[in-house]
């Protein structure tokens, strides 16, 4: 029987479905045909694969070809089904043996002279493969991030020769070998370069030891962008789950995955005149956006009012849920989107309202419109909310002639406190206090009776929400795990709800 059996692995959101490619030869006119619900790239690997076998120096049978991708009613995208159909070909022809492909999965796009080229989504499918105990074949440049399932047994090969030589033990290939670049390709900033701006620091390490958003209200060049592209250096390092996670969204993106990014907490920054698809991910195959890109690492929206209102309300849900699930009528796909939101805009349309000193041109109305674009629901979600003051000219001379006359402390100094308060929560409950359920909240977030006086006057005063009642429980809580304080002071609940203050900083 002309009949051989080739695993695969398709490509749906976070997950690599199993797809077992059925090649049959059979007696008609020499014709190749791919059934199973193949888009334009997957039909069009007939003339990849005929040309690659051809120039591998192998025959092509000139016989009718049928090629199934079983589970028939799952899309099929891409060229990583050209290598498995090409074995398949070669197997049923009796030109290698079908016994020898059992315990491998394949995944690779042809050239046409039989070497193979990188596709995305490998990853997902390397770890998926591993817990079916069955080794994976990739191309050569997937090679070191497949190897991030740290299960899973990968081949990284170059062409259909070198595999020709493995499968039939001519040349037995060793496992790849991981060749990871150094987490410094990538580099990490740091806060010492901010001069002046305590206060703001002081609120960026808070918000980096609880996980909580932050929006940052200041004029132009008053150091918002260089505050927020710090927050990544004094984050905790990613833990391997966390790495594995965020490595494979990047693999499944149009992007694709980079050795440097490894171990590195991403900071996204997408452009004011970006779409909501582009933020939350979308498309006829759903791919991951701007938020999923940011899992377990930053994203920061610099000039917050530029954006389109409509775009800003998609993010309401991920930021409560931390995850986005997106419906098309012929799939859903959820993605993980667990991501610290760091915002940044001016205070009126001219951007000097705060050191204005009487020079602001803006009007009463002009400033409400301005600040109106964003909405009570996503500014409620938000924790933190700063004023961030021009430098003093005198500061920034001082920096300028005498760099080390600056006493600020560097990332790594502020990161020990972060990763302490960190520490503190993952013993306590298991995750960061910004992620605090209600009933954790009641358990851990306890006030005295001073406490409670205060947060009642807070309360009333500030116009508080629920939510916004119990993020700033949290943020307290948070402030306290920076000082090692077992209970919640009264200096820790009155700096959180300084944090809190809509009305000085956007109902004026």
């Amino acid at each position: 029987m002309s009949l051989a059996t080739v695993f695969s692995r398709a490509q749906t959101g976070m997950d690599a479905p199993l797809v077992t490619v059925e090649v049959d030869l059979s007696n008609g006119l020499p014709g190749l045909s791919i059934v199973g619900l193949p888009e334009a790239a997957v039909k069009e690997s007939k003339d990849r694969v005929r040309a690659a076998l051809l120039n591998s120096g192998y025959d092509f049978p000139a016989r009718r070809i049928t090629v199934n991708l079983a589970p028939a009613d799952l899309p099929k995208e891409g060229g990583r089904f050209d290598l498995p159909i090409a074995l398949g070909i070669l197997a049923a022809s009796k030109q290698i043996t079908k016994d020898s492909l059992t315990p491998y999965e394949f995944i690779g796009e042809l050239s046409l002279s039989g070497k193979l080229r990188a596709v995305h989504g490998v990853l997902p499918a390397a770890v998926a493969s591993g817990k079916q105990n069955r080794a994976i074949v990739v191309p050569l440049e997937n090679g070191s991030e497949a190897l991030l399932a740290k299960q899973t047994t990968v081949y990284a090969i170059n062409n259909l020769l070198e595999l020709n030589a493995h499968l039939s033990q001519q040349e037995p290939l060793t496992p790849h070998e991981n060749q990871l670049e150094p987490k410094h390709s990538i580099e990490i900033l740091d806060i010492e370069d901010v001069r002046g701006q305590h206060r703001a620091r002081r609120a960026l390490e808070v918000a980096a030891a609880g996980s909580h958003n932050m929006l940052m209200v200041g004029s132009p060049g008053s150091g918002k962008t260089m505050l927020a592209s710090r927050l990544a250096g004094i984050l905790p390092p990613l833990n391997e789950t966390e790495a594995v996670e965020s490595a494979t969204i990047y693999s499944i993106s149009h992007g694709g995955f980079s050795n440097g990014q490894w171990g590195i907490r991403p900071f996204r920054a997408p452009h004011h005149t970006a779409s909501g698809v582009a933020l939350v991910g979308g498309g006829s195959n759903p791919m991951p956006g701007e938020i999923s890109l940011a899992h377990h690492g930053v994203l920061f929206l610099d000039e917050l009012t530029e954006f389109d209102r409509h775009v800003l309300e998609v993010l309401r849900e991920p930021l409560e849920t931390g995850n986005i699930a997106i419906s098309r009528a012929a799939r859903q796909v959820q993605f993980p989107a667990q991501f610290q939101l760091i915002a940044a805009m001016n205070p009126c349309p001219q951007g000097c309202d705060i050191d204005a000193n009487g020079n602001c041109a803006c009007t009463p109305e002009q400033i409400r419109r301005y600040r109106g674009r964003i909405s009570a629901p996503l500014l409620d979600r938000i924790d933190i909310h700063i004023d961030v003051p021009r430098v003093p000219k005198e500061l920034l001379k001082q920096a300028t002639n005498n760099a080390e006359s600056n006493n600020s402390e560097k990332s790594r100094d502020v990161q020990m406190r972060v990763c302490a308060a960190r520490e503190i929560q993952t013993k306590r409950q298991q995750k960061s206090n910004a992620h605090m359920t209600n009933k954790e909240i009641e358990k851990f977030c306890t006030l005295n009776s001073e406490c409670d006086t205060l947060m009642d006057k807070a309360f009333e005063q500030l116009g508080l929400s629920a939510r916004g009642y119990h993020r700033t429980l949290k943020l307290a809580r948070t402030i306290a795990d920076l000082e090692i304080s077992e209970n919640i002071e009264t200096n820790h609940l009155s700096e959180a709800i300084s944090y809190r203050q809509y009305d000085r900083l956007l109902s004026k």
